[in-house]
């Protein structure tokens, strides 16, 4: 079994309905996978990237886990990026620690999902994925694939009936997610 580590780059999970349920059902779903939780390790965006790299280390799968926020990933998961995938250690003559490792983007967005196709907005969910692909490509990650809901906007939870929705959604969205990690572990 590959070691699976999660990293959750909500930068408020209190404030998160689905992105909440998405992890408390990966712990229940992947009891063996670490959970890192970077609003509660690094509440002032001060990453120990000593610590984080040896979570990466350790990890065969890596799985980002976030809401999209203004078309992008949040900022703090843009600054652990920035922080511990450095120079040295996952890209340059001698930063290999990541290759040949496996990176899953797992996300989600308030806007529902047609709003994220060509015809709507110019370009495609998948689009703005390309920093992202960009960073597995400079690092030697295999980018993986990702798993995307979309329409859990925090807006809709006042609604007891699309607060359920929601929550369903979050649950098909971590059921897919196992699914495809398990793919992984095969190959």
């Amino acid at each position: 079994m590959s070691n699976v580590l999660i990293v959750s780059g909500h930068s408020d999970l209190n404030d998160s309905v689905a992105n909440k349920e998405i992890l408390e059902r990966l712990s229940q779903l992947l009891p063996q996978a670490q959970i890192d939780y970077l609003d509660r390790l690094y509440p002032n965006y001060q990453i120990d990237v000593a610590a984080e790299q040896a979570k990466l280390e350790w990890a065969d799968i890596i799985v980002l886990q976030f809401p999209i926020f203004w078309y992008a990933m949040p900022s703090l998961l843009t600054r652990w990026i920035e922080t511990v995938f450095i120079h040295g250690f996952a890209h340059g003559s001698r930063g290999r620690q990541l290759q040949g490792k496996k990176l899953v983007a797992s996300f989600t967005s308030g806007a529902p999902a047609e709003l994220f196709q060509r015809q709507a907005l110019g370009f495609e969910i998948e689009d703005l994925l390309l920093p992202l692909k960009g960073c597995c490509k400079l690092c030697g990650l295999d980018f993986a694939g990702f798993i995307y809901t979309g329409g859990v906007s925090y807006q809709l939870r006042v609604d007891p009936q699309k607060l359920t929705l929601i929550k369903e959604k979050a649950q098909e969205h971590a059921q897919r997610l196992v699914e495809l990690i398990s793919r992984l572990n095969i190959q």
